[in-house]
């Protein structure tokens, strides 16, 4: 009602009409925590594409498994991936020489940098400091800028050959302070603040010295010291304060939303400490998300796995329903080796099925079957038979397939609670996949409640808008039932909601869904029809 009804006439007053549309959050955004050549550490960083991860992260690197699995998600249909760079006493490059710079991350990549520092033109730096007079910039001892104040200063990655030129560097106050100008940097940083200009360097006198121009010290300066470190260890992922620090494997609290968790294996033998398995699998339980899970490096046939399988669930415990493993591993061709093909971890190369999967067909779809071929991958590093695949399948095993002319294929939808002996009602991964993505989108659609009053309006309202995000999945054919009162419920009432839970400021909400089982076995049964028989 308008606040003060004075003059006669009419007053026009907007209704608010209760819809608070819920949307659907992502499904698939990929974090892949591990070893990079070069990026921030302890960061996630969000890239959209494996030309994003070349020029952030440095690309390949036969000592990252993480590059091969980022280099699959994106082969294999893969959007949207967040990268966690951890080292393990990385240095980065740096000098002293006539300028104070150090790589912008740490990592060997920064020895390749070098810097160069030219004079400004006199007509040039004349008129910047006529510009800086009218700005009323002036040096701290309250004296004008002159042509000696000013430098240029060049930076290249001679191995990524990119070169960053920045013109008129002062050390002063004025825009053109050298620390702030570096701050859009990709190469660099100023490592400290110098007390003078620093000196320029030599000028090439000809045509064969301009050649020399990044490779001679006369000309440009190295940045030296810059070490990948040693291998990671559990303690890079996980030790001690990582997680109030937010490092780590707990740097993706800084991250908005992931879907699903790969980490590489990083050991030696080729797999991942046992106990971070289980940390990763509840970190994936609190964020709602799901951890894709390789196989050691030592199964090497269908027996091994059947005997090792329970030590993988033990290891995960009791967050099993948001962890899937995927077997065997996959042989590809390296850039770095062409002549042979080597072994990978599935991982980004099933995550990014999992994305082509939710992108074309929708998160309750199983990603697996003749549509789920993985691209880029020659053999299997175990073929299995039909009937291997079936001891492995009721253990919670997800077969990798290779199947003529469909190529080498996702075969299995469990997850690691889709042992048949447990009889999960999270048995399969597009089930569990679609819950945790309901969860989430009314966990973030429904923060509007909060503090409303606690009566029938609320709950109508909140009725009104998770029922229509419900429905829009019935229709796009999330689930089970012809009608959608076969399909899903939405309850919140007094029956769900007492008194009692009012008086404590309590709303209970609570949502119901008939989920789509994949169909696993497919039974055709052939009958020979008997010729008529007259009577």
């Amino acid at each position: 009602m308008p606040a003060a009804l004075t003059y006669p006439g009419v007053y026009i007053e907007e209704i608010p009409s209760g819809v608070r549309t819920i949307m659907g959050v992502p499904t698939s955004v990929t974090a892949f925590v591990g070893r990079a050549k070069k990026g921030k550490l302890d960061e996630p960083i969000t890239i959209n594409g494996f030309g994003d991860y070349e020029r952030i992260f440095g690309g390949l690197w036969r000592q990252s498994s993480m590059s091969y699995a980022v280099r699959d998600f994106y082969l294999n249909g893969g959007s949207q991936a967040i990268i966690v760079r951890i080292a393990n006493g990385a240095v980065a490059a740096k000098t002293n020489d006539r300028l104070e710079l150090s790589a912008l991350s740490e990592g060997f990549w920064g020895n390749d940098i070098r810097f160069r520092i030219e004079e400004v033109a006199d007509n040039v730096a004349n008129d910047i400091a006529k510009r800086f007079k009218e700005q009323g910039f002036s040096k701290p001892d309250g004296t004008l800028f002159k042509k000696s104040d000013f430098f240029n200063l060049a930076i290249r990655d001679t191995s990524a050959k990119v070169t960053e030129e920045y013109q008129n560097l002062t050390i002063a106050d004025s825009p053109n302070k050298i620390d702030k100008v570096l701050e859009g940097s990709k190469l660099a940083k100023l490592a400290n603040m110098p007390n003078n200009v620093p000196a320029s360097h030599d000028k090439p006198a000809d045509s064969g010295e301009k050649a020399k121009l990044w490779t001679d010290d006369r000309f440009s300066t190295a940045l030296l010291g810059g070490s990948d470190g040693n291998p990671l260890t559990m303690s890079q992922f996980a030790g001690d304060g990582m997680e109030a620090a937010k490092k780590g494997l707990y740097a993706l609290e800084k991250a908005d939303i992931f879907n699903l968790l790969c980490i590489p294996p990083y050991l030696a033998n080729g797999y991942v400490d046992e106990t971070l398995l289980g940390t990763a699998a509840i970190y994936c339980t609190n964020r709602r998300a799901m951890l894709i899970v390789d196989p050691p490096s030592d199964w090497i046939d269908k027996e091994i796995a059947k005997t090792k399988i329970d030590e993988i669930r033990s290891q995960v415990g009791d967050n099993k329903r948001n962890a899937a493993i995927f077997f065997p591993r996959l042989k590809q061709a390296d850039p770095f080796n062409p002549d042979n093909l080597e072994e990978f971890v599935p991982c980004g190369a099933v995550a990014g099925v999992f994305s082509r999967t939710d992108m074309q067909r929708g998160v309750w779809k199983a990603p697996a079957g003749l549509d789920a071929s993985l691209t880029g991958v020659a053999k299997l590093s175990v073929s299995l038979t039909d009937p291997e695949n079936g001891e492995l399948n009721p253990l919670g095993i997800n077969c990798i397939r290779s199947k003529p002319p469909a190529g080498q294929l996702v075969w299995g939808a469990r997850t690691l609670d889709g042992d048949d002996r447990l009889a999960s009602e999270w048995k399969y991964i597009p089930i569990r996949r679609l819950a945790l993505f309901i969860e989430e989108s009314l966990f973030r659609g429904t923060q509007w409640v909060v503090f409303e009053p606690n009566d029938e309006p609320l709950w109508a309202q909140i009725r009104l808008n998770v029922g229509a995000f419900m429905h829009s999945l019935f229709r796009q054919g999330a689930f089970q039932g012809s009608s959608p009162k076969d399909a899903y419920f939405v309850k919140c009432d007094r029956e769900t909601t007492t008194q009692t839970d009012q008086n404590m400021g309590i709303v209970n909400l609570v949502v119901g869904f008939a989920p789509l089982k994949p169909a696993e076995f497919v039974v055709i049964k052939i009958q020979q029809m008997a010729g008529q028989i007259e009577t």
